[in-house]
């Protein structure tokens, strides 16, 4: 069963065991790693780090499969006066792939914001052309690729594109109903 859950402190160890499995974790492989801005940390420099005030913050959820955790889903504002949100998701555990729980997971967290946010119409989620998974879980949850910036994320000398999905609150609602 997927829950989604504010991370609490206690669970800074296996957040940190999943998020730093390596030196190269695979998840990184996905999430943006044309900035290339993963650094290894230890675990005294990762409770040490800002990371922890993002985590265990308000626009975090840990992703919990059977009651362990396995990732997050995230929220920012693009834009808050404009009303302009932007959502995310990391599975730091690759066992966990393929499997649907990001799918669900999302789904969870979209039903939440809208059911929360006030003034909320729409919700967003940026990827890249090189993440076929997220690609594929955006159309799955009902999301509708809004834009496709060409070539603009260049990786191990390639160039990916930027894509943009996103939902209006009365599609959400409307494919809730079905």
């Amino acid at each position: 069963m997927v829950k989604l859950k504010r991370i609490q402190r206690d669970e800074l160890r296996r957040l940190y065991n999943i998020e730093y499995s390596s030196k190269r974790p695979k998840w990184k492989e996905y999430d943006a790693p044309y900035f290339d801005d993963f650094e290894f940390k230890t675990y005294d420099e990762f409770i040490s780090s800002k990371e922890i005030e993002f985590f265990l913050g308000e626009r975090v959820k840990g992703i919990y499969f059977n009651d362990v955790l396995i990732g997050i889903v995230s929220k920012y504002w693009e834009n808050e006066k404009t009303r302009w949100l932007e959502i995310g998701i990391a599975i730091f555990d690759e066992n966990y792939w393929n499997k649907g729980i990001g799918s669900k997971a999302l789904s969870l967290w979209i039903d939440e914001i809208f059911n929360t946010e006030d003034n909320l119409e729409h919700i967003g989620l940026t990827t890249w052309s090189g993440n076929i998974g997220m690609m594929k879980c955006s159309l799955k949850i009902g999301m509708t690729l809004e834009g496709r910036i060409r070539k603009v994320r260049y990786h191990n000398n390639i160039f990916y594109d930027s894509m943009k999905y996103g939902i209006l609150k009365e599609e959400w609602m409307k494919q809730l109903k079905k």
